[in-house]
């Protein structure tokens, strides 16, 4: 089961846990009603499993790679890092399957409040387009994902603030309706 909570306002490690004091825990329903879904699958059998299958042709999830995020694996690993932290946004639905190792994708909530949500073996996550969010790996330093769009991918993200694009305009219009 996915584990979220809301984010203390420390300043330390990105991939420590962050969980406030108290701690303030998000569950999936608060998840929902931000746009954000969320499936556990059996990671181990991610290429032939008819459960993935269901939910990529229902949502019409046609392309995907594998990513790894390791110093030894991904080229330009620092940056890279640096770049999936900034507070950004994109114009499609962004949609990940952990198959292996875990991390943290922080989504903002109504109030703008960071929500910590902890990923790891077989969790498959969808980020609304238009969501402000980042990523980060956990204290572990690595992650082995798939990715996978509607269509071709697209890479762009777009830092914060990105308020004109027309897809953060409708994701606000959703939050208003989910209250």
């Amino acid at each position: 089961m996915v584990q979220a909570w809301y984010m203390d306002e420390s300043a330390d490690d990105p991939r420590l846990p962050h969980r406030g004091d108290p701690c303030s825990l998000v569950g999936l329903e608060q998840l929902r009603r931000l746009g954000v879904l969320y499936w556990k699958l059996d990671a181990d059998k991610y290429e032939n499993d008819p459960e993935l299958e269901k939910i990529r042709k229902e949502r019409n999830y046609s392309w995907m790679d594998i990513i790894t995020i390791c110093k030894d694996k991904l080229p330009d690993y620092e940056e890279k890092i640096k770049m999936f932290y900034k507070e950004h946004l994109h114009l499609d639905d962004e949609i990940r399957y952990i198959l292996d190792g875990s991390g943290y994708f922080d989504v903002r909530d109504k109030e703008d409040k960071w929500v910590r949500i902890f990923m790891e073996k077989g969790d498959m996550i969808t980020l609304p387009a238009g969501i402000y969010h980042r990523f980060t790996l956990d204290e572990k330093n690595y992650v082995k994902a798939m990715r996978l769009f509607v269509g071709e991918p697209v890479w762009t993200a777009y830092n914060r603030p990105a308020d004109h694009f027309e897809v953060r305009g409708q994701y606000v219009e959703f939050l208003a309706q989910t209250e």
